[in-house]
């Protein structure tokens, strides 16, 4: 630019002294013209470069300030700083467990979804272990203190994150490696058709305008806009399909997926569970129905998901960790499960059921009175529309396919077979989950799939995932469809071909153009012709990377 600019300075010059000759000589407007396009290209890949993601914060905030501690006896709300290791922790129904620890009076059911990424709750009772952060449904429990600030399994996850994150390998960009030789060699190029045009022509004007011709024709905007141009278009174009790209770089990266590696709750599955099977009469559900609507259980919100009648419920109680009991009717009903069944001391005659339930990973609920077991009910969580085609368009794709899950192998190995996905990765914890995918494309919702998002050559965010897996992700699919997954590999690799063309197509101008404006050949380019040359030369890079609009 400079170069170009002074020449036509200098034209100017001898014009205005006279000289009407040099008025073909003036080239500011290609001056401006390779700013500009320099300017748009820059502007582009700033645009698109990863915005940094605070995904630690996210995790501390998942357990609570306070906590409630037995002093002398009393119950005394203190600051989670304040919990020492060895004190008894309280924690009532709809509270969130303060610290890491192991319970030593009452049961309760606890949502640990948070970092197990399944959606069932669990039964706890004296001597389990409970987690911070995770919620108590029912039951009141004491517990004591263990595991606190950086021994946490919230601190562990952290660290992994943080871990993750530092050990990324970034991929560095074609464009820049040819630029690193293309612009120096340039320079040469236009210093030897300088002296050899004052060797062989003789004519300093001449050696000049080969010179600047050079510079101009092979100027890298088509080069520069190569990549960032076909980026900002390919994450508008997933955008519009419902897929968040956070980085260009990612882009790059799906080209050399190979594997896609699934996590089952919330990401095959829908994370919510619902009624697949039971022993029951329309009445006796109508019956169970109302009796969970009083609970706020989350298995007893998906027996009530779709409630049409419902029958006056008095005397209602909950029963930690065995169900519910009320009256409707002037008859006392008891739900819940197998053991509030044994409790009572009555013969099972859904017991052949329950096993087959069990097999199947479903969660039960019975229905039963003082005198009678009276209904069975089996809840599973559904597998998401469309997944088999989805595996199957996958595997059509030449793409591995992993399921992981933190589910028994039983539960995991009969979804796996319904999907006819072929590996299957069961009883994992967020730590095995991290060194199994660094180097594959990983899907998951939870928080505890955040470490394996971050370590995964490319991590995808389910919909209505947790917004932690979400930050740590390097892309987030906005919707429920999880077909845009083919989508977005077919984009990606897509995406890497119209690079290398416009790379190709920058790279075979110049061969063809640097030639003749050395001023060498019979045929000559002066700067206007390499100008123009050289904006054609960009807008066929801009024209090949609109292609991915479609």
């Amino acid at each position: 630019v400079l170069v170009n600019y002074l020449y036509s300075i200098y034209n100017a010059i001898l014009v205005y002294m006279g000289d009407s000759s040099c008025t073909m000589k003036l080239y500011f407007e290609a001056s401006s013209m390779i700013i500009l396009f320099v300017k748009l290209g820059r502007y582009i890949d700033k645009k698109n470069k990863e915005r940094a993601v605070d995904s630690i914060k996210n995790l501390v905030m998942i357990t609570p300030k306070n906590g409630t501690i037995l002093k002398n006896g009393k119950e005394v709300v203190v600051t989670i700083n304040e919990i020492n290791k060895g004190d008894t922790v309280i924690t009532k129904p709809g509270e969130k467990i303060s610290v890491d620890g192991t319970i030593i009076k009452g049961t309760t059911h606890t949502d640990e979804s948070f970092i197990t990424g399944e959606s069932k709750p669990i039964t706890k009772k004296i001597g389990d272990k409970v987690i911070a952060g995770s919620i108590n449904y029912d039951g009141y429990i004491e517990y004591t203190a263990e595991r606190i600030g950086k021994d946490s399994s919230i601190s562990n996850i952290v660290n992994m994150v943080m871990e993750a994150t530092s050990t990324k390998t970034k991929i560095q960009r074609l464009a820049d490696k040819i630029s690193g030789y293309f612009v120096p060699t340039i320079f040469v190029i236009a210093i030897l058709s300088l002296i050899l045009n004052l060797v062989v022509t003789k004519e300093t004007a001449n050696a000049f305008v080969a010179f600047v011709s050079v510079l101009v024709v092979a100027c890298p905007c088509a080069l520069g806009l190569a990549t960032p141009l076909a980026m900002v278009v390919s994450i508008g174009t997933c955008s519009k399909k419902g897929i968040l790209i956070k980085s260009s770089e990612t882009l790059e990266s799906l080209h050399k997926v190979d594997t896609i590696v699934l996590d089952k709750t919330g990401t095959i599955t829908q994370g919510k569970l619902t009624v697949v099977d039971g022993k029951f009469s329309k009445e006796n559900f109508e019956i169970l129905q109302s009796l969970e609507s009083k609970s706020n259980h989350p298995i007893a919100k998906s027996i009530c998901s779709n409630i049409k009648n419902s029958y006056e419920v008095k005397e209602f109680e909950e029963v930690p960790g065995m169900g519910i009991k009320g009256i409707i009717n002037n008859t006392l009903y008891f739900a819940g499960n197998s053991k509030f069944v044994n409790s009572q001391k009555l013969d099972n005659q859904f017991k052949k059921q329950e096993e087959e339930y069990s097999k199947k990973g479903y969660s039960i609920v019975y229905l039963f009175t003082k005198e009678n077991v009276i209904a069975i009910v089996g809840l599973s969580d559904n597998i998401k529309p469309n997944m088999k085609k989805i595996i199957s368009e996958l595997y059509d794709m030449k793409m591995k396919v992993v399921m992981l899950t933190g589910d028994n192998n039983e539960t995991a190995k009969m979804i796996a077979d319904e999907l006819n996905i072929k590996e299957v990765i069961s009883n994992v914890s967020p730590k095995e989950k991290l060194e199994k995918n660094n180097t594959c494309l990983m899907i998951g919702d939870g928080i505890n799939d955040s470490p394996a998002l971050k370590a995964a050559l490319v991590g995808v965010s389910v919909a209505n995932g947790t917004d932690i897996s979400a930050d740590s992700a390097n892309i987030v699919l906005l919707n429920e469809n999880m077909e845009t997954l083919c989508n977005l590999i077919k984009i990606g690799n897509k995406t890497v071909k119209i690079i290398k063309q416009n790379l190709f197509w920058a790279l075979f101008y110049n061969i063809c153009m640097i030639p003749l404006a050395t001023g060498l050949l019979p045929i000559h380019l002066n700067p206007m012709i390499a100008s123009l040359a050289m904006t054609l030369s960009s807008l066929t890079v801009v024209l090949n990377s609109l292609r991915l609009k479609k």
